[in-house]
């Protein structure tokens, strides 16, 4: 069972990697890998009522991301219709594209940290469509955007889910994680945002020329101002909706998504026809991108039997023999994140080390918190993060890899150099 379930995971992934020479969409990939890894599991495990139980338990988590995915992405659509970007577009002055990539990076590294790294993504991404009109420019600025997106999200306890397991289950603390993974984080950034900035120096920012529909769209600069910041308020105020009531983040979103649009048929109950439709949640709804959260399902569906049959906690015990020193452990275990997702990478390293051997605070959890974090990004499906800016922009697999897991690894790598010198 274990190397069939192997096989069709390997091959699933390769399908995906190899999307546009196959031919084959990733979302048909993703549904077929994970329909055919759940059926051999169920038919060699002949535990109905087991295999049940952890599918509903797989089935749970995965709803709650790709609620809060759509929650998100309907939420930046609604501001898109209200032409609300235009609060910060006008105010971006800049005409190079070096210029640009670092303002870009910085912003979303900050933002990421108080925001989570997948809602970054979607709003930086949506933002970037009404700066640059050349798909090569907005596909740089997406990559950069993953990896500065997820270094953020590494460091604050709110801005990765990773990091956030650690934090709920007691083995960080807020403080302490903050301290000492901003600098590691900020290197991780900082040296493939300058590479990329030194290789686009000298070439300027080519806007998107004006859509027609932009200037028929009967919004005042109230309504732009209003579903901006209101949008923007829900989605920064989702953490601590999370903190206060112990909901999950996706409750948080809905329950915004219910308030922008009350605000917004208030807002426009006068208006009648077009003007009034396209600036509806209904309309929002029928814009995002419902084959990229299809892709993800099947994504999540199938890294879900990886844990069941704990594959993933056999690879953690081989590492802990083979290898032995924690700091390469945790290096490899955030070079796996790149392939598997993070989360259970993470469960299962936290059910194998205790805090009875590695107290709070201890160097293993910090490092891994970096390491499993920022690892996502060296491949784009690796994080939320990379599979929402793979949607959102259409980045091809093999792309990503020619152009932007180098950067990734290089910035991976010097983060955690410096982690491990500032813990020596």
């Amino acid at each position: 069972m274990l190397t069939a379930i192997i096989v069709v995971f390997v091959v699933a992934y390769l399908a995906i990697a190899l999307e546009h020479p196959l031919g084959i969409n990733k979302s048909a990939s993703a549904l077929i890998g994970a329909g055919l890894l759940w059926t051999i599991y169920a038919v060699s495990t002949g535990d109905a009522h087991r295999v049940g139980e952890e599918l509903g338990e797989t089935l749970t988590g995965t709803a709650q991301i790709v609620f809060f995915l759509m929650g998100a992405m309907t939420i930046v659509e609604v501001i898109d219709a209200h032409n609300g970007f235009e609060v910060i577009t006008a105010r971006i002055r800049t005409t190079k594209l070096a210029s640009l990539m670092w303002l870009v990076g910085v912003v979303t590294f900050f933002l990421s940290s108080i925001l989570d790294n997948l809602t970054t993504t979607i709003v930086m991404v949506s933002l970037m469509r009404k700066l640059l009109h050349r798909q090569e420019d907005r596909l740089f600025f997406a990559g950069i955007i993953v990896i500065a997106a997820n270094a953020g999200g590494a460091w604050s306890p709110i801005g990765d889910v990773t990091t956030t397991m650690l934090w709920i289950g007691g083995q960080v603390t807020s403080l302490a994680i903050m301290k000492a993974l901003i600098l590691p984080s900020l290197v991780c950034l900082v040296v493939p945002l300058g590479v990329t900035a030194f290789l686009l120096r000298g070439r300027p920012v080519v806007s998107p020329p004006r859509d027609a529909t932009d200037t028929d769209r009967q919004t005042t600069a109230f309504e732009r101002n209003l579903m901006f910041f209101l949008g923007l308020a829900i989605l920064v105020a989702v953490p601590a909706f999370k903190t206060v009531t112990h909901l999950p983040p996706f409750m948080g979103i809905l329950f915004g998504l219910g308030l922008l649009w009350l605000v917004g048929d208030l807002v426009h109950r006068h208006k009648e026809g077009d003007d009034k439709d396209r600036l509806t949640l209904v309309h929002a709804l029928s814009r995002i991108d419902m084959a990229s959260i299809v892709f993800f399902i099947g994504i999540l569906l199938a890294v879900a039997t990886l844990e069941h049959t704990h594959l993933l906690t056999s690879l953690a015990t081989w590492l802990n023999q083979t290898i032995g020193r924690l700091d390469l452990i945790v290096m490899s275990i955030g070079l796996a994140s790149a392939v598997v997702d993070n989360v259970p990478l993470v469960a299962a390293s936290m059910g194998m080390y205790s805090l009875a051997d590695y107290p709070p605070d201890h160097f293993i959890w910090e490092f891994l918190a970096y390491c499993a974090g920022t690892g996502g990004s060296i491949l784009i499906i690796g994080s939320a993060a990379g599979v929402a800016a793979m949607g959102l922009e259409r980045i091809s697999f093999g792309w990503y890899v020619r152009h932007i897991s180098g950067l990734a690894l290089l910035g991976y790598l010097a983060g955690a150099a410096v982690y491990l010198v500032e813990f020596a």
